[in-house]
């Protein structure tokens, strides 16, 4: 994508998302109906701008590097929103000074690093670069939870069509198809990479859950109750064990 088509998307992007954002902060107690109402418009917003064609056959793949780097900081442009955007479970409970889903992102990211027993053949880096890829469209789409009443399906359509047009912002090529496959492979829960990844989803979920516990007296049991039974290796079983053990 050429640097001056790129910056319009990422233009569009940041006003449409600012303005959801400062929405959503004057009302942080709107109902699932109201949230999901805000969550429609700004993801069309965002989508409103159709992708540039695909390189003519013969051409040169290779763009030049002032578009090469024009792509990538529009793309990390974008990204900025997963530092600003809270996470939605913290916001409904009334933690103050919520996460945000950069946050999130980035200890799960330590974790598949420090990790000392992950199974046995499971790609180290794979596991860090899903964690800093898994929630990356909530840039666009916002943390849809569970109590905004959106199906399944229809959240799952939403992050894949942010996802697509973020790759499409980053210029396409290898970079984005990597970024593109990593997410699919985490949300389709199709290797035992993506398996360890979802269960540091929750136990980093769990884990924060507990310092706010300690920190600011809330009673967050239901984010505990929503993970129990639901880990799929040793390792998520046994951090969440150790989690709880010190909950007590």
């Amino acid at each position: 994508m050429g640097g001056s088509r790129a910056l319009s998307l990422s233009s569009l992007c940041a006003a449409s998302l600012a303005a959801a954002a400062a929405a959503a902060t004057r009302s942080p107690l709107l109902s699932p109906h109201h949230r999901a109402r805000h969550l429609r418009p700004r993801l069309a917003a965002a989508m409103s701008s159709s992708s540039s064609p695909s390189p003519a056959p013969g051409s040169d793949p290779a763009p030049p590097a002032a578009s090469s780097a024009s792509s990538a900081i529009d793309f990390l442009t974008l990204c900025y929103r997963l530092k600003t955007t809270k996470r939605a479970g913290w916001v409904r409970r009334g933690v103050q000074g919520p996460e945000s889903v950069a946050d999130h992102m980035y200890r799960m990211g330590v974790m598949a690093l420090v990790a000392a027993d992950l199974p046995a053949g499971v790609n180290r880096d794979r596991c860090v670069k899903m964690a800093i890829v898994h929630d990356i469209a909530e840039a666009i789409v916002g943390d849809i939870t569970p109590v905004d009443g959106v199906p399944k399906e229809e959240k799952s359509r939403r992050e894949k069509e942010a996802l697509d047009h973020m790759c499409t912002l980053l210029g396409g090529g290898s970079r984005a198809d990597e970024v593109r496959e990593l997410w699919m492979e985490y949300e389709n829960n199709a290797t035992l990479e993506a398996k360890v990844v979802k269960d540091f989803d929750k136990v980093e979920m769990i884990l924060q859950a507990l310092e706010y516990e300690k920190e600011q007296g809330h009673d967050l049991e239901e984010f505990f109750q929503s993970t129990a039974g639901k880990f799929q290796t040793d390792v998520g079983k046994a951090w969440a064990a150790e989690v709880a053990s010190r909950r007590k």
